[in-house]
């Protein structure tokens, strides 16, 4: 009975357009029994994607509004799905397995949890969720690595995304801190999720999150660029929430490219590194620095291959002597984002084959 309900559970999670692919193992089945409860279980798998009434939903679900109130609230204060105020009025609805319900599980997160993701990542969610387009997350390049004189757009600039919000936090990365749980611990620093939001106090009494103002945001922003992590975010033009400061070895996302090669993995940047071999001494910091193999050294030159360079700019920030620069890729290379979470919805949705009529 109760892996009927979180079999139904998966159902819903894998008709939102990020998707939650079925196993043959039902691994992801064990995944869901460590998150949910049977009964917070069978109340997700009534809900949608847009916030509704918690009389909407206990009517759906036959359920006792009160009832449905409390086990709601408390689904919210463990991350498992999300509200939005409207008026006086609290409205809930599901969140995306990634990104969404499983980043907010950072303070439940275990080691039996942990292994058990990764075992869904490895044979599953990897191949299917990280294949399909658009693209879950875009690099944002590093700013001081693109020429003056270049045009960058606003989702382009993380000073940008930062300088039009109100509220700024920083959080554990949760791909760190699963890797580590496996036996895979990462060498570069735990807390460097910056989120932000366009309005004041928006992370007051969030325990999983550090407020910051943005003068401190600002310097773990060069804080993560001179360690090496590359930036990126929601795969929109509008609306983000968050810059992820992560790297090869961890991230849900990058491992898609440096692990399995699947290139769409995460959207590159619209720009790539060049070298100017007048100026390159061949030191190899370069290749060294760079997460993806791009650049390499050959007659003691420095090579960029353009198909593996993500366009992150963390060559280009390091060289000595200033060999390297970002330039804009040719318009028939160039990846505009969708304008806004819907927008990318309806477009993931439409290549994955599936309708966003039930979940909306």
């Amino acid at each position: 009975m109760a892996q009927d309900v979180y079999r139904r559970l998966a159902q819903r999670l894998d008709a939102i357009p990020n998707g939650f692919p079925q196993t043959k193992s039902g691994v992801e089945l064990k995944l869901l029994a460590k998150m949910y409860s049977v009964e917070e279980a069978a109340l997700a798998s009534e809900m949608r994607l847009t916030p509704e009434a918690p009389e909407v939903i206990a009517q759906r679900a036959s359920r006792d509004v009160a009832g449905t109130k409390a086990l709601l609230k408390a689904m919210v204060e463990r991350g498992l799905i999300r509200f939005k105020v409207h008026g006086e009025e609290r409205k809930f609805g599901l969140m995306p397995f990634l990104v969404g319900v499983y980043e907010s599980q950072l303070e439940r997160f275990d080691a039996e949890e942990a292994l058990l993701f990764e075992e869904y990542y490895e044979t599953s969610f990897a191949k299917e969720v990280l294949s399909m387009t658009p693209s879950l997350h875009v690099v944002i390049p590093v700013e001081k690595s693109i020429p003056f004189e270049v045009q960058v757009f606003p989702y382009e600039q993380a000073s940008q995304l930062l300088e039009k919000s109100k509220s700024f936090g920083v959080r554990k990365c949760i791909c760190r801190v699963q890797r580590s749980l496996v036996g895979k611990p990462c060498k570069h620093p735990v807390e460097t999720c910056l989120v932000f939001a366009p309005f004041e106090g928006a992370f007051q009494g969030a325990s999983d999150i550090r407020v910051l103002t943005k003068e401190e945001a600002f310097r773990i922003l060069r804080e993560t660029e001179e360690e090496g992590l590359i930036h990126s975010s929601a795969n929109v033009r509008e609306g983000q929430t968050y810059i992820c400061n992560c790297c090869t070895c961890c991230c849900g996302i990058m491992r898609g490219i440096a692990q399995f090669g699947i290139e769409n993995s995460m959207a590159k940047s619209d720009f790539f590194a060049v070298v100017n071999p007048e100026l390159c001494i061949g030191c190899e910091t370069c290749s060294k620095r760079c997460q993806f193999g791009a650049p390499t050294i050959t007659d003691g030159v420095s090579h960029v291959n353009q198909k593996r360079c993500a366009g992150c700019g963390l060559c280009v920030i390091s060289c000595p002597s200033e060999a390297l620069s970002l330039i804009r890729k040719p318009e028939s290379e160039k990846h505009i984002p969708p304008r806004n979470q819907a927008e990318w919805m309806t477009e993931r949705a439409k290549n994955r084959g599936i309708s966003l009529k039930d979940i909306l």
